[in-house]
């Protein structure tokens, strides 16, 4: 059974400890960093369609990083809401120098 949290404090030391490698952690970061470059596009261009793009970047090179680096499920599965924050919050702390890329 997964794990309960009260809060995405408590979370997030966990979302952390399911990152601990660095590939997996890059890709995510690289996911993200489509993620807002589409965003851009679409933004800019009208071009409503990339927006299918969006979660297709964001969850395949995490997924991919998890899979085949980390050997372990996406916190994703079990809790959607929290994982989607602790995506951004890493790479914010990524951007921050407070977790090594």
């Amino acid at each position: 059974m997964a794990e309960s949290f009260k809060s995405f404090r408590g979370f997030y030391p966990f979302y952390l400890g399911e990152h601990s490698n660095p590939i997996c952690r890059r890709l995510h970061f690289f996911g993200s960093c489509l993620v807002l470059l589409t965003l851009i596009f679409v933004l800019i261009t009208h071009r409503w369609w990339g927006i299918i793009l969006m979660p297709l970047f964001g969850y395949g090179f995490a997924w991919i990083g998890h899979f085949f680096f980390e050997h372990n499920r996406p916190a994703t599965f079990t809790h959607p809401f929290y994982s989607f924050m602790g995506d951004w919050v890493m790479f914010r702390d990524i951007l921050l120098g407070r977790i090594r890329f």
